[in-house]
């Protein structure tokens, strides 16, 4: 007889395994204990030596299907005489270092039992079990226990206490477990406030307002929806007008896959992302003439599955998808508690779903999109948070890294691993820092977490620059944007010696003062070179820019062809009266608010208004994602540029562009040309291996053709797929700097 302790650190708190545990070590006959700590599980059995290795051997090739185990410390020691094998209660002492697991859709056995009418859950909104339902965003503290979690104040009735106590039911130790009889409800109310229908009637009730065209708010696992028929034309265009989002593509929830490909057309590979424990929003092709209103001039829309309880009961009794999007007014955080979107929903929603289960962190949904040959994030957020990125050194520090200024996400490093929160968004509104701060705060609090070092961006004038500059608890560092996106991309595919990063976006600050985004950077984990970049543009109106292609494409045209430009006949000139124009050469030729940046992104825009295809942006990226839609794998040319000095000459392009007479084939020629601009700087730049990030890489043909023009050549090429490649990513980035570099 001999006794073997096992400490366990990784995904293995509210994923079943403790239950797991406890059913192994019975089977084999060992005795013992098995419990969670701040720090994961501790596992204590003892017993004859080959049926400890026996145990050992089925910890890690049966445990649930979620669990993973990031570190394991055994040891044998004198036998303790235990007469059993027992759960016991958790330890609440030492750092807190366990992770914490996503939210996770409902299961297929809770599904089955949703929806039969004998079984006592029956469309009962709160189902879950140790298998699914929500962990991140009711979590309150370490260990993962009821006591630490929203649900503390429900307690469970006889029915449901026998079932967290079976060793051999799926709901033992299912922390959220409830039911009707003793678990949280839900009720809808008017924008008043006022009830309209019993708890028993409510949902019924929501499912007749939405059939009858109403924009109704239900409160979900991490905020509330807004939630309307998404074949009415009428109701979404009702909700674009409440909401402020003249044409940015709304969400749309289907009933199951069958109903979703009346609509949408998702691969193989889509599909399996629809059906994911994540359950995340998934980019997907439409269609021809279906959901019009819902994603204007666009062929795709992002399309999800039911992934909680109530969202499968509404479903079920609509005959139409509906549009599901984010419990907010454009730009603001998503809304979670019920007070408080009564006071911000009461103008956007007739009728308001709410429930008694409060919501500890807000988080928006994930979206997904498969970009080339692989599924990539683009916005990492409910199914995703809060597993980390697991390093395979320490790091020297603890780091806290405030991200960038639109996508914002934070992140905290520390020990082998860094752990980037959710989704917060773009940092335009008093809201949205309070979020940020909301955030940080929460991680901050659960690990017991205190930064060595805070990282930022190095844009002056970012709210989370100013931010962490204010800050007198720790060194504060700034990092390059373009610089830290590549970090980002290496941390995630573990790559840290030197690389070329290929980073390309819309703008970020550079080191010189000026707007970078078309960067060739040598890098590794202490520093960078930039090497290459592309032909500067001149912002025209300098912010009033970015949104208007129109005088991106303008300001090439001075660039190329000076005054003469105002005579040309092209979508572009149109697009303007003619004192606008005179007024905006004057400003150009005198240098009057027009800032510089050497922007990939700028350039779609620039051919997207010398095209007649988007003149003026409604939301960010609008420009490219047109222009992505557009592409013909069949056409192979494209158009001319120049390398000289580390400067990429963008003017062969857009020379070759007026030229061409076969505008539909334009978009892939365009697209043709930077990926061979990619190659030929990697070509000279020499090193093996090489990193694409930035918003640009969310491009599917794009990042394809570079990619595999790389590979032909005998490169080594690294894409994110877990983590963003836009801004959402620049946190991670950060962080690993951070915590590397004294």
């Amino acid at each position: 007889m001999t006794r073997l302790r096992i400490l366990l650190n990784g995904t293995v708190q509210g994923v079943g395994f403790r239950p797991f545990v406890y059913r192994i070590a019975r089977t084999l006959g060992l005795k013992g204990y098995v419990t969670n700590d701040t720090g994961g599980v501790v596992i204590e059995v003892e017993g004859a030596k080959d049926k400890l290795d026996d145990f050992l051997l089925k910890l890690h090739t049966e445990k649930p299907l979620l669990a993973k185990i990031y570190y394991e410390e055994t040891a044998y020691v004198e036998p303790a005489g235990y007469d059993d094998f027992r759960i016991e209660e958790s330890i609440s002492t030492g750092p807190p270092q366990a992770l914490i697991l996503p939210d996770i859709s409902t299961c297929g056995d809770c599904t089955g039992e949703l929806l039969d009418p004998d079984d006592r859950r029956y469309l009962y909104p709160f189902i879950n079990c140790t298998n699914c339902g929500p962990r991140f965003t009711i979590i309150k503290g370490l260990p993962y226990d009821r006591p630490n979690t929203t649900m503390k104040d429900f307690h469970m009735c006889p029915a449901c206490e026998n079932e967290y106590k079976d060793p051999n039911n799926r709901r033992f130790h299912a922390q959220p477990n409830a039911c009707p009889e003793c678990g949280p409800n839900v009720r809808l109310v008017g924008n008043d406030g006022a009830p309209v229908t019993g708890e028993m009637d409510a949902i019924t009730s929501l499912m007749e307002k939405i059939t009858s065209g109403a924009i109704v708010a239900v409160k979900g696992i991490g905020g509330f929806h807004l939630i309307c028929d998404a074949t009415s034309n009428e109701s979404v265009r009702l909700l674009r007008e409440r909401k402020r989002r003249t044409e940015k593509p709304f969400a749309v929830m289907f009933r199951d896959m069958e109903q979703l490909k009346r609509y949408a057309m998702p691969d193989v590979m889509e599909e399996s992302l629809l059906l994911s424990p994540a359950r995340p929003i998934v980019i997907v092709r439409k269609k021809q003439g279906t959901l019009p209103e819902v994603s204007p001039r666009l062929e795709k829309i992002g399309a999800f599955l039911p992934y909680s309880p109530l969202h499968l009961i509404i479903l079920a009794g609509l005959e139409n998808p509906v549009v599901a999007t984010s419990g907010n007014i454009s730009d603001e955080p998503i809304v979670r508690d019920n007070a408080e979107a009564l006071d911000r929903l009461s103008q956007l929603a007739a009728f308001i779903m709410i429930h008694n289960r409060p919501i500890h962190r807000r988080c928006d949904d994930s979206v997904v999109k498969v970009v080339g040959e692989f599924p990539q994030v683009i916005r990492r957020s409910r199914g995703h948070v809060p597993l980390p990125v697991v390093l395979p050194f320490r790091l020297d520090k603890k780091v806290l890294a405030v991200g960038a200024h639109e996508k914002n996400t934070v992140a905290i490093g520390f020990d082998n691993r860094i752990i980037l929160s959710q989704h917060i968004g773009d940092m335009q509104t008093p809201e949205s820092i309070e979020y940020f701060e909301e955030v940080i705060d929460g991680l901050s609090s659960i690990y017991e977490f205190t930064p060595d070092v805070i990282v930022h961006d190095l844009h002056p004038r970012y709210s989370t620059t100013r931010w962490a500059i204010q800050q007198d608890r720790a060194e504060i560092i700034g990092v390059q944007h373009h610089y830290a996106h590549i970090l980002s991309c290496m941390a995630e595919n573990g790559i840290y010696d030197e690389v070329t990063g290929i980073s390309w976006d819309g703008t970020g600050y550079g080191e010189d003062g000026t707007l970078w985004g078309g960067e060739f950077l040598a890098c590794n984990t202490g520093g960078f070179q930039r090497r290459y970049h592309f032909r500067q543009i001149r912002l025209l109106g300098g912010e009033k820019a970015v949104r208007e292609p129109r005088r991106i494409a303008l300001s090439v045209l001075f660039d190329i062809f000076n005054e003469g430009a105002l005579e040309m006949d092209i979508p572009t000139l149109r697009a303007f009266d003619r004192k606008e124009l005179s007024l905006l050469w004057l400003a150009y030729n005198r240098s009057i608010n027009t800032p510089v940046c050497s922007s990939a992104g700028r350039l779609f825009d620039a051919l997207s208004s010398i095209l007649g295809i988007l003149q003026i942006c409604s939301y960010e990226a609008q420009a490219a994602m047109l222009v992505e839609d557009l592409y013909d794998p069949a056409v192979r040319d494209s158009y001319g540029y120049e390398l000289n000095n580390g400067i990429i000459d963008w003017e062969p392009l857009f020379r070759d562009l007026l030229e061409d007479s076969e505008t539909n084939k334009a978009p892939s020629r365009f697209l043709n040309t930077l990926a061979l601009i990619a190659l030929n700087v990697a070509l000279l730049e020499g090193r093996e291996k090489v990193c694409l990030s930035g918003g640009v890489f969310q491009n599917s043909p794009l990042t394809s053709l570079i990619s595999g023009k790389l590979r032909a050549e005998g490169f080594k090429v690294f894409t994110h797929k877990n983590i963003p490649a836009n801004d959402g990513g620049i946190s991670l980035g950060q962080a690993l700097y951070g915590g590397m570099n004294p």
